[in-house]
């Protein structure tokens, strides 16, 4: 049963101050529990995957981060560099301000621009959930399906708000049951990780990745 949730969790370490130490024990425990990926700044992306050489852990990344408003072109750019450097997930931001205005070409296209320059490396769309209204959320979710990613994703942690159980299970109902949901923000304990996929949730984004293993609860807001 442990082993079937570490390879839902992508363990993360996002934060500004983040060190190389850091970077480099939650390899250490990405490898210890069969986590599916750290999930590391692009600076990070090199080291960590030399650290994870010879592992099933992925190296995943984050694109356009954490407020989704550079444009596509940094954001394919940012993407290619990501992937060269041994990423093997790319979590990118939609671009939040135009899906508010109700502007979904740019929103598509700027989606499709980290599709296309990925190649085919797996690429988890966040729509940070928190800002949006339940339509908006449908609205992103559709066309990140239309753009060709194969997640959706709740948040970036950095925000007003995480995952939701709620936000889950809209997610799963409007993408089907093929693409990929990942909730993160928030998801601390076992039991919170639960319930994100008893709602639909198919990968978890913590930093609690260790403390969720133990059936503990951390006090982390990732």
């Amino acid at each position: 049963m442990t082993q079937n949730y570490a390879v839902m969790i992508d363990h993360t370490l996002l934060k500004a101050d983040s060190t190389k130490n850091q970077v480099e024990k939650i390899c250490a425990e990405a490898k210890q529990y069969g986590f599916a990926s750290v999930c590391v700044n692009p600076t990070w992306v090199k080291f960590s995957a030399q650290q994870l050489e010879g592992t099933e852990v992925k190296v995943c990344t984050v694109i356009g981060f954490p407020l989704g408003a550079t444009t596509s072109a940094v954001k394919a750019f940012e993407t290619k560099d990501a992937i060269k450097n041994g990423a093997g997930e790319i979590d990118m931001v939609i671009n939040i301000g135009a899906l508010k205005d109700g502007d979904f070409d740019l929103v598509r296209e700027d989606i499709k621009a980290v599709v296309d320059a990925a190649n085919g490396t797996l690429v988890k769309v966040i729509i940070e959930t928190c800002l949006l209204t339940d339509e908006e959320k449908v609205k992103a979710c559709e066309l990140a399906v239309e753009a060709g990613a194969d997640f959706v994703k709740t948040s970036t942690g950095f925000s007003t708000g995480g995952a939701t159980a709620e936000d889950i299970a809209l997610m799963r109902k409007t993408v089907g049951p093929d693409l990929g949901v990942k909730a993160s923000g928030g998801v601390r304990s076992l039991e919170d990780m639960q319930n994100m996929i008893d709602n639909g949730a198919t990968r978890i984004g913590a930093s609690s990745g260790v403390a969720i293993m133990n059936g503990l609860k951390s006090d982390s807001n990732y």
